[in-house]
């Protein structure tokens, strides 16, 4: 399976390379969210309170007749894919949500808000997505608010300060059982970092118990020998 990944993925950026392109976006803090770049890029983050722990993004670019979009798959450190987020390059809105539920098949989630990157300090977002939960008769309802609570913030990101863009998230997931009308719901606070030219580079809950932070942003080639072995 892994194998058949590289061969597949090699050729995609194989592909990408040729049609790379230098384009913006028009939202006002564009430039710490991940530029417009076809050749995929793999973040690797890894969980500062338990250095065991990591989980790769591979971010890319595309183009079609729906217009121009970044993506954000998020991998496990074993190269399992768990979602992929689809933004619209423009607005930086979310134009659609992949999961991967309990029976390991991508799914596409139900986007009840797509907003997830505020235009100002007054502007809070709201993310609301629905997918399948643990099993055939259960659905996750997450939601994400955030708010942005400083414009420059230095953060020290691969041994270096890096301006930053500082938000506080509010998190819900509720576990719902359409059923019976069962609904277990789990609430968190994160605060949240975008690094200008580079995009998300840390995230950590209020006791830091929880704690991620980007060590290296790899090639894939470089990430496909990684999760190969």
């Amino acid at each position: 399976m892994i194998k058949c990944l590289f061969f597949l993925l090699s050729a995609i950026t194989i592909v990408s390379c040729s049609f790379n392109e230098q384009i913006k976006s028009t939202h006002p803090y564009a430039d710490y969210f991940y530029s417009y770049d076809t050749v995929p890029k793999i973040y690797l983050y890894r969980d500062v309170a338990n250095g065991l722990d990591e989980e790769f993004h591979r971010v890319y670019s595309l183009g079609d007749k729906a217009g121009k979009h970044i993506v954000v798959e998020r991998y496990s450190s074993d190269g399992r894919i768990l979602e992929a987020l689809n933004y619209n390059l423009d607005s930086l809105d979310l134009q659609d949500h992949m999961v991967v539920n309990f029976k390991q098949e991508k799914t596409k989630a139900i986007l009840y808000k797509n907003k997830i990157f505020p235009l100002n300090k007054n502007n809070q977002t709201w993310f609301a997505t629905k997918f399948q939960g643990m099993n055939d008769s259960t659905l996750f309802l997450r939601e994400v608010k955030r708010n942005l609570v400083n414009t420059s913030v230095l953060r020290e990101i691969m041994e270096k300060n890096v301006l930053c863009l500082e938000f506080h998230d509010g998190l819900r997931q509720s576990l719902i059982n359409p059923f019976t009308n069962k609904e277990n719901v789990i609430e968190a606070n994160m605060i949240t970092y975008f690094g200008e030219g580079l995009g998300l580079v840390e995230w950590y809950s209020p006791n830091k118990k929880l704690h991620f932070r980007l060590e290296q942003i790899l090639t894939q080639e470089e990430w496909l020998k990684i999760i190969s072995h």
